[in-house]
């Protein structure tokens, strides 16, 4: 028996099929420069609404965030440390110079406000979390954490494939706690930097688990 919840297939509104066409088309815009970002965002956008699907998450919050999720990947590493020192972004035990690749959702989620007011906490919520996680993830962030793994673009890799097929079979929670440890294994087999709150974060939720 399945462990997901069947979501709803309610198509949009027309409002919000309106709302989705005005993103992609300011994405699509802000990314030209970065053909392969803009169109891992808008995969991620369709992964993160089939995902909402199954699961019972609202599917249009989950579309925002999957658009919008990478907005800041617009800006470059070395702009993106020091918008993020301005806006008094942290990250535990580092620099930021050495966590930039992890910034851009931090940052988003503290910039996009300014030009969509109207964009739900939970979506700006799931934007700041899809880098790192956290010990207290809701559904829209698991379902755009894991999303941004699987969809079709990043391509046939074991690790992924298997998450792919754990969709519907397990939980979210389940789900999600697997696509977390394997984004670890690949920091650590890759030899990068790996976040000293990604480690507190694992810890939290594997003594939780137990």
């Amino acid at each position: 028996m399945s462990s997901a919840r069947e979501g709803s297939e309610a198509p949009f509104t027309p409002e919000q099929e309106a709302t989705i066409a005005s993103l992609e088309a300011d994405l699509s815009e802000r990314l030209a420069h970065k053909p392969r970002r803009l169109s891992h965002s808008l995969n991620v956008g369709h992964e993160a609404e089939r995902l909402a699907r199954i699961y019972g998450v609202d599917p249009y919050l989950a579309r925002l965030a999957g658009i919008l999720h990478d907005w800041e990947k617009a800006t470059r590493d070395a702009e993106l440390v020091d918008v993020a020192r301005d806006l008094g972004i942290e990250l535990a035990g580092d620099e930021l110079e050495e966590v930039a690749p992890l910034l851009h959702g931090y940052v988003a989620a503290k910039t996009l406000p300014e030009r969509y007011p109207w964009l739900p906490e939970e979506v700006l919520r799931a934007i700041e979390r899809h880098t790192v996680g956290a010990a207290d993830m809701g559904p829209l962030d698991m379902v755009l954490f894991v999303a941004d793994g699987i969809e079709p673009s990043r391509g046939s890799v074991a690790a992924l494939d298997a998450q792919r097929e754990l969709v519907g079979t397990v939980s979210l929670e389940e789900l999600w706690w697997r696509a977390f440890r394997d984004t670890i294994a690949y920091v650590v087999e890759t030899g990068r930097h790996l976040y000293p709150g990604t480690i507190a974060i694992y810890n939290e939720v594997a003594a939780r688990r137990a």
